[in-house]
């Protein structure tokens, strides 16, 4: 799970600027700018962006207001708004290398991975020993389907800053999806030492604990997310399906379903609560899940063997083996085992 950065600010004017504001206009422009900063360093960032709107009609070439509205936005989700407004700062400024950093990361939201390479190609020299130029070329290397290289940028990152929980999880998260459970556990267990509430890494450390059937220690690494956040989404499933392994169905549907309404395209849980449906006997229920879960396309441990085995059940061996074929291809395990066993 790729977590999102902390976004560099410029926070005080350049003396420069200070020195050159003549006009009551370009003052009343920096008075603007920096109760901007003040709303945004608040974490109120619709009033930082009004803020920051006012500096700019006082003076339209305000390179550094265009700048941190683009950071406010982005932090608003406004990803498509933000894009647009960093342009505009980099066209004013094209020295302002910051709007180039905070300009990739939005691209990667966006999933423009072509503008993010060029914007990171452009700063390489001015961010050589940046940790957040390492970890944002990281996660785009990652997001290409370049996991293995994206490892060396993050171990980079944490070289430069060791207290880097951004590229901590997401360089576990890579092990983790490498199986290099060891390796991922280390930086889970650094980034939560780094910061003891940090849902990405919690939910990571549980997930491992489930693999290792070690129920009452994940159960209480997604309970330490609930009590913070009693409506993450991921926590919620997670801890939904320790207790379907934990014989405790009825409160696992509960959580389940609480998660999908929160996060409605969420394979793993349409995974549980198929889960669930098939335990329950419910066989049509579990296959109607099941093929919501295949049609997000996303990969999802163990969906194609349970999928298949749902279709087993209800007499369509022709639609199982068809489901199981294609987890062989993942290397889904149970696949390969129904398959070898029920299919010609």
């Amino acid at each position: 799970m790729v977590i999102r950065l902390e976004l560099i600010v410029i926070l005080t004017l350049l003396v420069l600027n200070i020195l050159s504001c003549t006009s009551q206009s370009k003052k009343d422009a920096a008075d603007f700018f920096l109760k901007g900063n003040q709303a945004l360093n608040q974490k109120n960032y619709a009033e930082a962006v009004r803020f920051y709107n006012e500096a700019i009609a006082k003076n339209a070439d305000f390179s550094d207001a265009y700048l941190n509205k683009g950071i406010s936005l982005l932090k608003m989700n406004k990803a498509e708004e933000a894009f647009d407004v960093l342009s505009e700062a980099i066209r004013i400024d094209p020295t302002l290398v910051q709007a180039n950093l905070v300009r990739a990361e939005t691209s990667l939201q966006l999933g423009k991975m072509r503008e993010a390479r060029q914007d990171l190609q452009d700063i390489e020299k001015q961010y050589r020993d940046s940790t957040r130029y390492f970890l944002i070329k990281g996660d785009l290397l990652n997001a290409e389907g370049n996991a293995s290289l994206a490892i060396p940028e993050y171990d980079k990152a944490i070289q430069l800053n060791s207290n880097n929980v951004e590229a901590l999880v997401n360089r576990g998260a890579i092990y983790y999806n490498m199986h290099a459970y060891k390796q991922a556990k280390d930086d889970f267990n650094s980034a939560v030492a780094i910061s003891p509430l940090l849902p990405q890494a919690l939910n990571n450390l549980g997930l491992i604990a489930t693999r290792e059937k070690n129920w009452p220690l994940a159960t209480a690494y997604f309970d330490k997310v609930l009590d913070a956040d009693p409506a993450d989404p991921f926590s919620l499933n997670n801890k939904g399906y320790v207790l379907l392994q934990t014989g405790q169905a009825e409160k696992a549907k509960e959580l389940i379903s609480r998660s999908l309404e929160k996060l409605p395209e969420n394979g793993y849980a349409l995974r549980n609560l198929g889960m669930y449906y098939q335990m329950k006997g419910n066989i049509a229920m579990a296959v109607e899940t099941y093929k919501k879960a295949l049609d997000l396309s996303e990969p999802v441990d163990m969906l194609y063997g349970l999928a298949g085995s749902a279709y087993w059940q209800q007499n369509n061996p022709t639609e199982a083996c068809r489901i199981w074929k294609q987890g062989m291809i993942l290397k889904d395990s149970a696949s390969i085992a129904e398959a070898g066993k029920n299919c010609k």
